[in-house]
């Protein structure tokens, strides 16, 4: 898999191929009341083909929010500003037809609640092989090869192809959604919790799938999951959310093994160790919650959980600062007259 510097998450200009997707200032807004209730805030980053983002963070932090509106997926009353260009067209502002013909030739998401995204009346074969006939122009026979074959890929044997879905288990639907992702042989799949229905050994399978299919097409991905050993071991580059914005950003490895913001050290000590006994009775935690989207102000909205907070992280606004090579967070500590390495 091919890894990208930092900068060219922020800079296409920077990457040695034209972004496939690149995201530009992404708000989302909801309106609760007379109130404007912020979900993301400025939210920035690229991915070329055969790119992988991860995308880590606590529940509340805009994770799947942000990821949902890159297709204007998300619910509505939602207010969606910025730029999500796909291959530099803005899909924020594109007509609907056009829209519906990205969703699934150009992008496809895999959702993390299998079977309210499944047409329960449907068996799994038909509502695969329906966009592979509507999108390639191909014959339903043919489709239906095709779908049976993405079932086998993805573990689930022939005979239960004409099952509808409540007649699966919990994996076994999650499994024909990420079928479903690549029916049309899409340029980017978004993943929210892709694995999180799975055993050990379907999960490694279907992340061999992924990888297998990243080496091949040279498509790329954005997975969204809470499990950060998962994010380590299958993306290039790992972006950490916090109260809808990202805080730290980089290749995955050093991201978790070298943190540089404070909020990303907390969610790294927070598993304990294999082997290590001290860190399984009392793993590290984080006290608190995230702040709610309407709780946002002022300086960093880390601060008040933050263990290394200074008078500055209360007063000044935080972006994402250079934090060494290939490496961002939106920390002040970062800076040099702070002591950092920028």
């Amino acid at each position: 898999m091919t890894t990208k510097t930092a900068d060219a998450a922020t800079n296409p200009a920077t990457c040695d191929d034209a972004p496939l997707l690149a995201v530009r200032d992404l708000r989302v807004t909801y309106r609760q009341g007379d109130h404007d209730v912020p979900a993301v805030r400025g939210v920035d980053f690229s991915l070329a083909p055969g790119d992988t983002l991860g995308i880590a963070g606590e529940s509340g932090c805009g994770k799947s929010t942000m990821a949902l509106s890159l297709l204007r997926l998300q619910d509505r009353g939602a207010e969606v500003t910025g730029e999500v260009l796909y291959r530099g067209e803005n899909l924020l502002t594109t007509r609907w037809v056009r829209l519906r013909a990205v969703r699934w030739a150009g992008a496809s998401v895999v959702f993390q609640g299998a079977m309210s995204a499944l047409n329960p009346v449907r068996t799994v074969l038909d509502q695969i092989a329906e966009p592979i006939v509507l999108h390639d122009k191909v014959r339903r026979r043919e489709a239906a090869r095709r779908a049976t074959e993405l079932l086998d890929r993805v573990g689930i044997a022939a005979r239960r192809a004409r099952s509808y879905p409540h007649e699966l288990s919990g994996g076994q639907r999650q499994r024909v959604m990420i079928a479903m992702a690549l029916a049309c042989r899409p340029d980017l799949i978004i993943a929210d919790e892709p694995t999180t229905a799975l055993d050990v050994m379907v999960q490694a399978q279907i992340l061999e799938l992924l990888a297998e299919t990243v080496r091949e097409s040279r498509i790329a991905v954005m997975m969204i999951t809470h499990d950060l050993s998962l994010l380590a071991h299958t993306c290039d580059r790992l972006a950490v959310m916090y109260a809808g914005r990202i805080v730290e950003l980089g290749p995955s490895r050093q991201v978790l093994q070298q943190p540089e913001h404070p909020y990303t050290r907390a969610l790294s000590r927070a598993f304990p160790t294999i082997g290590d006994p001290a860190s399984r009775r009392a793993p590290a935690g984080l006290p608190g919650d995230p702040p709610r989207p309407s709780e946002t102000g002022t300086g960093c909205d880390f601060a008040a959980r933050c263990p290394e907070v200074l008078p500055v992280c209360r007063t000044e606004e935080m972006r994402l600062w250079p934090a060494g090579p290939d490496r961002h967070a939106a920390c002040v500590r970062v800076l040099p007259h702070h002591g950092g390495k920028a």
